[in-house]
C-alpha cells in the first residue's frame, strides 16, 4: 500500500466528509467537502434559492471542498496539511496564484463560502473557537495549540495548523475544517470595496482559473438594496459608511458621507453593524458576511476603511483577544498587505 493509500484511509476516519484530494501534479490536500446550501440553511427568513457561490455558468455544483488546514506553500502551490506552520507574509494576488497554480478548478476559498460556513455553525448552536491569544483560546485559555512561531515578549504566536482542540473546528469535531477561527487571518476571494461601495464577482465565477480580480478587472459588481447585481459606481448601491469623524460606528448607506484614511481606522464588532435608516439590506449581503443576520452573536470584530480598494481578510489572527473570532472580517488593507498573521485557505470544485 502506497504511502497516499495509508493517508487516504487515515483521512476518512475523520468522518465522510473528509478526503485527500491531489493536484496536478499529483500532490495531496487534506479537504472537507461543503454541500451546496440555500439561502434558508443559513439566514433567518432566507428563501430556498441555492447560494450563488456554488453556482458556476449557470450549474449548480453539489460539493466544494474547502481546505481543513490554513496552507502552507511548497514549490509556488497551496497545500493543505496539518501539523505545519500555516504560510505567513503572503498578499492577496499570491495567494490567489499559489491556488490556481494547481490545477484546473483550485482556487483561492471564496469570501461567500467562509459566510455560508460560519452562519452554518451560528444558525446550528456552535461557535468554534481558536487561537486568539498568542496560542491559545481568548474565551478558554486551557485551550491551546502547538507553536510554530513565537513572539518574545509575548511567548506564543501561531499555531500548527489542526493542532488546536476540535472545538477549534467549525463543526467541534474531529470532521470539521480547523481554525477557521484565529491564527491566521485568511484572505478570501470574490469580494472586496471600492471608496466604500461593495463589489462581488457574481455567482461562484471567483473559482474560475481565468477569472479577473485585478484592481480594474469589469467582472467586478456593485449590489442594489434589492439584490440585484450592476455596474460599479451605479447610482444608489450599497456601500460602507460611518455615523461621523467622532462616531466610527460602521453602517450600510447607499452613500458615503464620512470617509476613513488609512490613519482613522473605523471599526465595530460585527453583530453591532447596522443600516442606515430607509435602506433595505438584501439577503445576498448577509450571506456575503457582511452584515449580521437576525441575532447573530458570533464573536469578532469588522474593520473597514471607505478610501481606495479594499480585499478582505476573515477569522482573525493570534493577538487578536476579544476582538477576535469566527465572525471578524479586515476590510481596511489593501491587496499588498503582507503580515506575520496573514495567509490563505485554498478549495477545489471539481
Amino acid at each position: 500500500m502506497s504511502n497516499f493509500d495509508d493517508l487516504a484511509m487515515a483521512v476518512a476516519s475523520f468522518g465522510g466528509n473528509n478526503a485527500v484530494k491531489f493536484d496536478d501534479l499529483g500532490m495531496p490536500s487534506i479537504m472537507v467537502g461543503i454541500p451546496k446550501m440555500k439561502y434558508s440553511d443559513i439566514i433567518t427568513g432566507g428563501t430556498q434559492e441555492t447560494l450563488p457561490w456554488w453556482i458556476v455558468d449557470g450549474v449548480e455544483k453539489e460539493v466544494i471542498w474547502v481546505s481543513k488546514y490554513i496552507n502552507v506553500v511548497v514549490n509556488d502551490r497551496a497545500y493543505s496539511l496539518p501539523m505545519k506552520d500555516p504560510k505567513a507574509y503572503i498578499d492577496f494576488d499570491t495567494a490567489l496564484a499559489v491556488c490556481r497554480r494547481k490545477g484546473e478548478g483550485w482556487h483561492l476559498n471564496q469570501n461567500g463560502v467562509f459566510a455560508a460556513i460560519n452562519l452554518w455553525c451560528m444558525k446550528n448552536g456552535f461557535t468554534p473557537r481558536g487561537n486568539t491569544n498568542w496560542d491559545r483560546s481568548y474565551e478558554k485559555a486551557y485551550e491551546k495549540g502547538v507553536n510554530t512561531y513565537v513572539d518574545g515578549s509575548h511567548g506564543g504566536g501561531r499555531t500548527a495548523t489542526g493542532s488546536g482542540p476540535v472545538t477549534w473546528n467549525h463543526d467541534g469535531s474531529p470532521a470539521g475544517i480547523a481554525d477557521l477561527c484565529g491564527n491566521c487571518w485568511e484572505w478570501v476571494s470574490g469580494m472586496r470595496i471600492v471608496d466604500g461601495e461593495i463589489q462581488i464577482i457574481p455567482y461562484g465565477n471567483a473559482m474560475k482559473s481565468d477569472c479577473n480580480m485585478g484592481a480594474n478587472s469589469t467582472e467586478w459588481k456593485a449590489i442594489k438594496p434589492d439584490g440585484t447585481l450592476v455596474a460599479p459606481g451605479t447610482v444608489g448601491t450599497l456601500k460602507i459608511d460611518r455615523t461621523s469623524a467622532s462616531d466610527a460606528t460602521l453602517r450600510i448607506n447607499t452613500s458615503v458621507t464620512t470617509q476613513t484614511t488609512d490613519s482613522n481606522d473605523t471599526s465595530v464588532p460585527f453583530k453591532d453593524t447596522k443600516a442606515v435608516s430607509g435602506v433595505t439590506v438584501p439577503q445576498i449581503l448577509i450571506a456575503s458576511g457582511l452584515y449580521p443576520d437576525a441575532g447573530q452573536t458570533t464573536p469578532g470584530r469588522f474593520w473597514a476603511r471607505n478610501n481606495g480598494e479594499r480585499l478582505p481578510r476573515r477569522g482573525s489572527g493570534f493577538s487578536y483577544a476579544s476582538s477576535g473570532g469566527a465572525g471578524a472580517l479586515a476590510l481596511g488593507g489593501a491587496r499588498s498587505i503582507v503580515g506575520y498573521f496573514v495567509s490563505l485557505r485554498s478549495a477545489l470544485v471539481e
